[in-house]
């Protein structure tokens, strides 16, 4: 009986060792299975990420495209050039006293413009960034423009201007980026002066009562430093 009960008792412990064995097993399908779902769910948020935003938002204000007038419309450009502009004048310390001295204007493009239908040509010079008109003269015939003493870029001319909104004689002195600049600047400059000196004489044009004007103006103006 003894024997017998042994026998039963190992026949009946085999079995018990069993769920050990198949543990593992049902542990790595369990890994396996939760590994596929987390692979399902990394799929999805790259497909998510992936499709991006389809939403269109409109703005709440609309815009209307407007024409900008730069009062340069219907003038040809005969030449632009960068430089640095001084005028001859007295600062607000010395106002009154008639002690002038060379102050800068600005920094920008001076452009030589030539007007379409008058021909008329003249001086127009934006300041950079602020595009403020710091010059706006007529090419005169009569003036004689010099070079600056002291400074072979620099050309000195005197002048009506109209940058300001009324005209005032005024000495201005353009500074050139370079020697070679400086020369085309008044080789520019005397062109423009004899086509002018042409155009007021009326060899070129029609009789124009502004350009007759003009002219008065010019001849009375003074070309003193």
């Amino acid at each position: 009986m003894s024997a017998l009960a042994g026998k039963e008792e190992v026949e009946s412990s085999t079995p018990a060792a069993a769920p050990s064995t198949s543990e593992p097993a049902a542990s790595t399908e369990a890994a396996s299975e939760a590994a596929s779902e987390a692979g399902g769910e990394g799929d999805d948020a790259a497909a998510v990420e992936d499709e991006g935003s389809t939403a269109v938002f409109k703005p709440l204000v609309q815009l209307e495209e407007i024409d900008v007038v730069s009062g340069e419309e219907g003038e040809e450009t005969v030449m632009v050039m960068r430089g640095k502009l001084y005028r001859y004048t007295e600062t607000l310390l010395d106002k009154g006293t008639g002690k002038k001295q060379w102050i800068e204007r600005g920094i920008g493009e001076i452009k030589l413009l030539k007007n379409t239908e008058s021909q008329q040509q003249r001086f127009l010079m934006r300041q950079e960034k602020t595009l403020k008109i710091i010059v706006n003269t007529l090419i005169d015939p009569r003036v004689k423009m010099t070079q600056m003493a002291s400074n072979d870029k620099t050309w000195v001319w005197s002048c009506y201007d109209f940058s300001d909104g009324e005209i005032v004689e005024e000495v201005f002195a353009f500074k050139c980026t370079s020697i070679e600049d400086a020369k085309a600047f008044k080789e520019a400059f005397d062109k423009a002066q004899g086509e002018m000196a042409k155009l007021l004489e009326g060899a070129d044009g029609a009789p124009n009562p502004e350009a007759d004007a003009a002219a008065e103006a010019l001849g009375s103006l003074s070309t003193k430093a």
